[in-house]
């Protein structure tokens, strides 16, 4: 059933505008005309397709963030971890960081830091995206390799070609925040006629320390730069493009975790070549970036009082990838691969003999091949089936350290077991995916669809999982300040997952329940250290530097569950009235023993009302969020309080192109506590106690102008 399902999200969403009408799944067309009404003012809508994939038009939005992340906690289902303003990491079902495919206009970016300092979101700034899209439950095999958690898709502004002539086309967005002093300018220009596209864009970011009720959140300043040029050629049914992109982070405040950023430089390209034929279609991409990222405990935040604990850590990531869609029909085929190469050193600018390898050429390459269907069964009924192979190879060259060339015993044993060991190895996994769809009923004016998916999803171990020899925190982004050690005998985590909705939708109203159930075998988690040398070493390092840090945690398979709820819906009171929202509900627990997972967000609803004019429209939204109990003891994780927090925002359509935005988030000044938000790593602060829960940030009134031609 290929229903489409269009459904506001924010303040002024038009409903005739925005919402689709029931499709027949045999003739693809649509089935049922809707009556005229006066056009109304856009806000972030969410689409839902064949594919359920729920869409966010960043154009239609008014918030100033420079994190595409925090967009995702409007979107059911998912939510965001944070450790600093820019490095906001997906989380969906309960499931972050690797776990949840991101892709960047289809390439796929791995951090180029060992602690996700610069997570996949990170490369598409929110005020650099067209649209980011979230495909919702079970993703199907050909959204990307490993989706055991989910699939997101940024997609940046590309530029258009003309219909005819030379059109010159573009974007000019600028925005400031009170909170922070934050400040934001993109602009983005394109010439075209039918043939070629050429293509330019930029972006500055920069803010101080936020603050909140109490004081200064420190440090949680950022600067970010952005350039962009791009070229395209269309000749006939084909098109190829090619986009390079540079990518220049600043001084970025990261308090969840043990370091600052200093810099991250990217380079980033993509070739992509398509072809649109009658009934056959073919989409390809090659895509390259490099990046190279410094960090330090000392240069943003108060240093350590000892100058032999300050450190400096230098990292880099190479990432070399490929991907062709074929579509035939109502077959998918597909092949694609991903290499990407880390190297991490730490040193100490106080002391030129200190040093650690962290990461030596850790390398992961993954090849895959997928096959997809859609077809129609029977009346009233469709079917999606979908597998999958991934074939997954690991290695890494030898390390060292200081204290091993010092002879310490335990630095010592670590660093031969491990440089004497096999660090090769070679997973071969295999998903499937089969989803059904059937239309209950449907008339003139609703339709009601059941649906109900079924998985078996695969992840091999991410390098810092495999390869982190020496007990540390470069985790991608735990941040639960425990140190550990990577497992070369991880065997890849094994999901198999089952869900059930509907879909029902009518005039002015649509709700889309979801319940799920997923179990995962060798899941991945870290599990008190059975590695002796890591224990001692940890010991030894307390008792010389006169720190109190817990026993190594080491990365082990283990068994868990996640299952839950969630549900989006929307319903219009009125022509000028309606209301939308979201709720989420999922827990995550470990199977092996009595705990629960670490960092899984609380139960929490979020609801909009809405007041919409044809010119302007304002919107009163709140997030509501449950206590979360349910906490990891292996992670020392402590519970947070519930809480509530309105936000106040409309927009005012000055012209055809020139749109106005405004607004107060946190409208009361409230000081709440977000459970992903982690705790704070920073000392010197007398607001925040170092271990304390980072607050969320206080009142801040921002505006936003974005003009488009």
């Amino acid at each position: 059933m290929r229903s489409v399902i269009a459904v506001g999200l924010l303040a002024g969403v038009g409903l005739q505008s925005a919402w689709a009408d029931p499709v027949d799944p045999s003739s693809g067309q649509q089935t049922v005309q809707q009556a005229a009404q006066p056009a109304r003012e856009l806000e972030e809508v969410i689409v839902v397709g064949e594919k359920n994939i729920r869409r966010f038009e960043l154009a239609e939005t008014v918030d100033v963030v420079p994190d595409s992340a925090a967009i995702l906690k409007k979107v059911v289902g998912a939510n965001v971890i944070n450790n600093g303003p820019l490095t906001g990491i997906a989380q969906y079902r309960g499931m972050s960081r690797f776990r949840v495919s991101t892709q960047i206009n289809g390439a796929t970016i791995s951090a180029g830091g060992p602690n996700w300092m610069d997570p996949p979101l990170s490369y598409a700034p929110a005020a650099h995206l067209e649209s980011i899209e979230v495909y919702r439950g079970i993703a199907s095999v050909s959204t990307g390799a490993e989706t055991i958690g989910g699939a997101i898709q940024a997609n940046t502004w590309p530029g258009r070609f003309s219909d005819g002539g030379v059109a010159f086309s573009g974007r000019i967005r600028t925005g400031t925040q009170s909170v922070n002093n934050g400040e934001m300018f993109s602009a983005a220009v394109s010439v075209a006629n039918t043939r070629h596209l050429f293509k330019v864009s930029g972006l500055h970011e920069t803010a101080e320390d936020a603050e909140f009720a109490d004081g200064d959140i420190l440090p949680t300043e950022y600067e970010r730069d952005r350039f962009d040029v791009g070229y395209g050629l269309r000749l006939g049914q084909h098109t190829l493009r090619v986009d390079f992109g540079r990518n220049e982070t600043g001084e970025g405040g990261t308090p969840a975790l043990p370091m600052d950023i200093d810099y991250i430089d990217a380079d980033l390209l993509t070739v992509g070549w398509d072809y649109a034929g009658e009934g056959f279609s073919v989409v390809s991409k090659v895509h390259v970036s490099d990046i190279e990222h410094g960090m330090s405990n000392f240069h943003l935040r108060q240093a350590p009082g000892m100058g032999g604990m300050w450190r400096y850590n230098t990292a880099s990531g190479d990432n070399r990838g490929f991907a062709v869609a074929v579509a035939w029909g109502e077959w998918r085929f597909g092949l694609d691969g991903h290499y990407e190469r880390h190297n991490s050193d730490i040193d100490n600018p106080n002391n030129p003999m200190f040093f650690v390898i962290n990461f030596n050429n850790a390398e992961r390459q993954l090849l895959g091949a997928y096959v997809e269907r859609e077809f129609t069964v029977a009346q009233d009924w469709s079917v999606e089936l979908g597998a999958r192979f991934n074939r997954v190879e690991m290695d890494a060259d030898r390390v060292n350290a200081t204290p091993a060339m010092m002879g310490m015993p335990a630095a010592v044993s670590l660093r031969d077991n491990f440089n004497n060991a096999d660090r090769n190895s070679t997973d071969n996994n295999f998903d499937w995916v089969a989803k059904i769809n059937h239309v209950l009923s449907s008339d003139m004016s609703s339709e009601l669809n059941l649906y109900a998916g079924m998985s078996r999803k695969t992840r091999s171990p991410a390098y810092q999982e495999k390869y982190l020899w020496l007990p540390l925190q470069a985790t991608a982004g735990l941040a639960d300040g425990r140190t550990y050690t990577g497992n070369l005998d991880l065997d890849p985590e094994v999901a198999h997952e089952v869900e059930l909705g509907l879909d029902w939708q009518g005039r002015g109203y649509a709700i889309s329940p979801r319940l799920f159930y997923r179990d995962v075998s060798d899941y991945i988690q870290g599990v008190p250290s059975t590695n002796m040398p890591a224990v001692m070493f940890v010991q030894m390092m307390n008792n010389m530097n006169g720190s109190n840090n817990a026993a190594p945690l080491q990365f082990e398979n283990v068994d868990a569950t996640f299952y839950g709820f969630d549900v989006d819906w929307r319903y219009e009171l009125s022509e000028q009235w309606s209301l939308n929202g979201v709720v989420n509900l999922v827990r995550g627990e470990r199977d092996d023993v009595d705990d629960d997972l670490y960092r899984v967000a609380a139960p929490n609803a979020y609801l909009a009302v809405n007041f919409t004019r044809p010119r302007w429209h304002v919107s009163l939204e709140s997030y509501l969020y449950d206590g979360q109990d349910d906490v990891s003891a292996t992670n020392f994780e402590t519970t947070t309080s519930g809480y509530s927090v309105f936000n106040l925002k409309g927009a005012w359509r000055l012209s055809e192109g020139l749109k106005l935005g405004f607004g107060v988030d946190n409208l009361a000044d409230r000081k709440y506590v977000d459970h992903l938000a982690g705790v704070n790593r920073v000392n010197g602060n007398p607001d925040i106690a170092r271990g304390e829960r980072l607050p969320a940030f206080g009142r801040s009134f921002f505006a936003r102008l974005d003009y488009n031609w």
